[in-house]
């Protein structure tokens, strides 16, 4: 194994840490003024645009496809170190480079399993920027770790599908500019195959039966990086058949093909996140005097930092052996590696944002440091794409089945 950055990499690298430095980190500031003054808390900021614009004529645009038809064409392993920059500013960064979820795992979607007029209707707008979109999957009445769990139906009737169910924590689809849900629902509630009842359909955000009932907030935060989370109701909403992604049965295969990669997403930018956190731990410790001495001089803020260090280039290289793995052997062969980083990385990098939110007390837990966003954003995301338990008890059981 050879995590050396290649020429493209480095390059990619270069730019991109330029592009943080010169645009995104002031524009934090500016996208927050900005927000405030809107009608909608929901609508884009100008900044927002301008980032955009800017990320794309500097090439740094759809940098997670590796399909070279429709994104970047980067590997995994070339994709992991930009993702962990982006995750420096995780609610500028990924929107600015077109990279953010859940975008990412719907264009990821439509590209591996769209027909060509899906592609042409929804695709093309995603990777070109112009339309946000959710994925609908979650719902408050079942434990949907359990994706079997699922209740929502579609139905056929004649040439169209009739979707009915209520969902929630539906990323993006409090923005404005969410103009398509990916909804999975079953299609044969009653089929022996628990694992083939499931389906997945394109339904329009316009379509009558559709009403996006109320935000839903993470921690009393508002994430309007994702577009806001949601809740959703489908009453008997109706789409043309076409509408559907793959076939009648394929929702859950398509649903792991898209976890896969967005699991390993997340880990990556987490560790972007626990980088911004040790920076702003040591500028505010060498910056505050408490008894008498710099906080620097702490000998409990020495084993944070310390502690902090050893534990990002830990997961760093754990997060890069499963880019590796998936780049040389698939999704498949690297599921083991995909639930471990999806266990260990969120756990570890609440640890860190926690010490840091710590040594700067009260300010901390205020909107005037990124710390307790960051904390949001981290602790969500071991419930998010499988609670942690959930990984844990599937890889256990593999682990097991070398010993019976």
């Amino acid at each position: 194994m050879d995590f050396a950055f290649d020429a493209r990499t480095e390059e990619l690298r270069a730019k991109l840490l330029a592009f943080m430095d010169e645009y995104v980190y002031p524009a934090e500031a500016v996208a927050e003024e900005q927000r405030a003054a809107l009608a909608s808390p929901w609508d884009t900021p100008a900044v927002v645009e301008e980032l955009k614009a800017e990320a794309r004529r500097q090439g740094l645009w759809n940098l997670f496809l590796p399909n070279a038809e429709h994104g970047a064409g980067l590997t995994n392993l070339q994709y992991a170190p930009l993702a962990e920059i982006t995750g420096r500013s995780p609610h500028l960064a990924p929107t600015a480079t077109n990279c953010a979820a859940p975008d990412t795992g719907n264009m990821e979607v439509l590209a591996q399993f769209g027909d060509e007029q899906q592609k042409k209707q929804w695709l093309e707008p995603l990777l070109a920027g112009e339309i946000r979109s959710a994925f609908a999957m979650t719902e408050p009445e079942v434990a949907s770790s359990d994706a079997t769990n699922i209740t929502t139906h579609i139905e056929r009737d004649g040439d169209e599908y009739v979707i009915t169910g209520r969902k929630w924590y539906i990323s993006g689809a409090m923005n404005p500019d969410c103009k398509i849900f990916i909804v999975m629902g079953k299609t044969d509630p009653d089929g022996a195959d628990i694992r083939r009842q499931q389906s997945m359909v394109l339904v329009p955000r316009d379509t009558p039966g559709v009403t996006v009932k109320r935000a839903m907030q993470v921690f009393g935060y508002e994430d309007h990086s994702h577009g806001g989370h949601a809740e959703v109701i489908f009453d008997h909403a109706r789409v043309p058949v076409s509408n559907l992604i793959g076939e009648e049965g394929g929702g859950f295969a398509i649903a792991q093909a898209r976890l896969g990669p967005g699991r390993i997403h997340h880990c990556m930018r987490l560790i972007g996140m626990a980088e911004r956190a040790i920076e702003l731990m040591c500028r505010r410790a060498v910056s505050r005097t408490a008894f008498g001495k710099a906080l620097a001089q702490q000998g409990v803020v020495h084993n944070w930092i310390a502690d902090a260090r050893v534990t990002v280039e830990q997961l760093r290289l754990l997060v890069l052996k499963t880019a590796w793995l998936m780049d040389t052997v698939g999704n498949k062969g690297a599921h083991t590696e995909i639930q471990s980083i999806k266990i260990a990385t969120p756990r570890a990098v609440v640890d860190i944002i926690d010490r840091a939110i710590q040594l700067h007390g009260a300010g901390g837990v205020s909107q005037d440091f990124p710390l307790a966003e960051l904390y949001a954003s981290a602790r969500t995301l071991m419930i998010a794409d499988g609670p942690d338990e959930v990984h844990q008890r599937s890889l256990a059981r593999r682990e097991l089945k070398k010993y019976v």
